[in-house]
């Protein structure tokens, strides 16, 4: 669309926030007539409605249902669920309903700027681990990058600001995807699938087809994980351009046209002359932080993508050197009296905790939360030989209570019937308790963390802090 067709174009924005609030700013100063709808009418929605009156923009606060009149185009934050009477109403007049990705891939290259091609990432867990690794990688071959996306920062901010990239590493959940008809990446990768946000999708079926959609037009390459066969599924599936390529990454030894392990390196058989005999070292394992399976996984599709887009084999090593990982992500807190602690907060569903359980052994698990309509039998079998113990918190710790008794009845397990946000103390004690020198306890909760904590990060940031008092009381 040129500058002049949003002159006067009616468009609604549905909800406040991270990114309804930028796109509604960015709508009105291309001269749309922008109302921003949204469900809440707390303090805070208030303060930011003001602030974007101010400015022009009309807001109509706790009403999110109801479609404007004349709106023209819905631009949604990815959260609104598909089946909200505003979306029903709009389906039936025939308006088209973007997210704010759909929004900055309409905008990229504006103003004469040349358009930076998008590098994607999606899946179940590991897709802000591997963008953040992609970027350090394309910043390691002295590319200009960032990343971008459902990693926090705004698409908008980054196709329309004053920097230029040559190219984005870009995070894209599956409600981000779902908004995103038309986004046709450069290469895209699908890390993994595993049920999950089935509340809002509606069936595993519709998650894994929301996840698929980012292969749609690719260019160059399609990237998909060989141990994970629902990836490949949605690759073989896949409506891409004349001369896309399926790359696999598996940590096992690569076939042809994968990335993979071989004797502590991380090998490239895909962007090289012969991939039937030839295989490109392009790191070791130690270069990647920290190690652990599903991680050097993350490392894979991260080598993959920055392959796919020209870059040297050196800078993929440098860039994993470089790499720091965000906090509450397997993160070592501290030794004490032989035994590791292990920050892994943001393993807030079945599948990541299952990784990060398998990293360790022995364990001494710290789980619990909210579960999100989630089943714990699976975890809990293929977990069970590693568990020294288990100390279970939250308001549904009950459910692993339960698949423990089924599964790994003998394993020790503390039941601590407290959801105050100061239990973590208490919690770390009885770990350390039941620890023995050698050992990992390790927080990987399987659920999310609302009903103690306002978020993972400060459900990590507790479990540090009380495993550096113990520290400190045993120096």
């Amino acid at each position: 669309m040129s500058a002049q067709d949003w002159q006067g174009k009616r468009v609604t924005v549905a909800g406040l926030g991270v990114s309804g609030i930028p796109a509604a700013r960015v709508l009105h100063g291309l001269g749309a007539v922008v109302t921003v709808v949204n469900d809440g009418d707390d303090e805070r929605s208030r303060t930011q409605a003001a602030e974007l009156e101010a400015e022009g923009i009309t807001v109509r606060l706790g009403d999110g249902a109801t479609l404007p009149a004349g709106t023209e185009l819905i631009v949604t934050a990815p959260g609104w669920k598909p089946d909200k009477p505003l979306f029903l109403a709009a389906a039936e007049a025939g308006i088209e309903v973007w997210g704010d990705v759909e929004l900055a891939w309409r905008l990229r290259g504006r103003d004469g700027r040349k358009a930076a091609p998008w590098l994607t990432v999606t899946g179940t867990n590991g897709k802000t681990t591997t963008v953040r690794m992609l970027a350090s990688i394309l910043q390691a071959a002295g590319l200009r990058t960032a990343a971008v996306g459902n990693i926090g920062v705004s698409l908008l901010d980054a196709v329309l600001g004053d920097e230029t990239y040559d190219v984005l590493a870009v995070e894209l959940s599956s409600y981000q995807l779902h908004w995103a008809p038309s986004l046709r990446a450069h290469s895209a990768a699908v890390l993994n699938l595993a049920p999950d946000h089935l509340d809002w999708h509606g069936s595993m079926e519709a998650y894994a087809a929301d996840k698929g959609r980012i292969y749609a037009g690719n260019t160059v390459a399609c990237v998909y994980n060989a141990a994970d066969k629902a990836t490949e599924d949605l690759v073989r599936e896949a409506d891409v351009e004349e001369g896309c390529r399926a790359i696999g990454f598996t940590l096992g030894t690569p076939g042809p046209s994968q990335l993979g392990v071989v004797e502590g390196l991380l090998v490239d058989r895909a962007f090289v002359d012969n991939r039937q005999k030839q295989a490109q070292e392009l790191a070791e394992v130690a270069d990647v932080n920290p190690p652990a399976p599903h991680n050097i996984a993350n490392a894979l599709a991260a080598a993959a993508l920055a392959r796919a887009f020209g870059v040297a084999p050196a800078a993929v090593r440098d860039g994993l050197r470089n790499f720091r990982p965000d906090p509450h992500r397997i993160e070592h807190v501290a030794d004490v009296a032989g035994v590791s602690y292990i920050d892994d907060s943001k393993a807030t569903n079945t599948h990541a905790a299952e990784a990060s359980l398998a990293a360790y052994d022995p364990i001494v698990w710290i789980a619990g939360g909210l579960a999100k309509g989630a089943s714990f039998d699976e975890l809990v079998e293929k977990s069970a030989k590693r568990l020294r113990a288990v100390v279970l918190i939250g308001a549904d710790r009950a459910l692993i209570r339960e698949a423990l008794a089924r599964h790994a009845p003998e394993v020790p397990v503390v039941d601590l019937d407290r959801t105050d946000t100061g239990a973590m103390s208490a919690v770390v004690r009885e770990a350390a308790r039941l620890a023995r020198p050698g050992d990992t306890v390790l927080l990987a909760p399987a659920c999310a963390s609302m009903d103690m904590f306002a978020n993972y990060n400060k459900r990590g940031e507790a479990f540090a802090d009380a495993v550096r008092a113990l520290a400190a009381e045993r120096a």
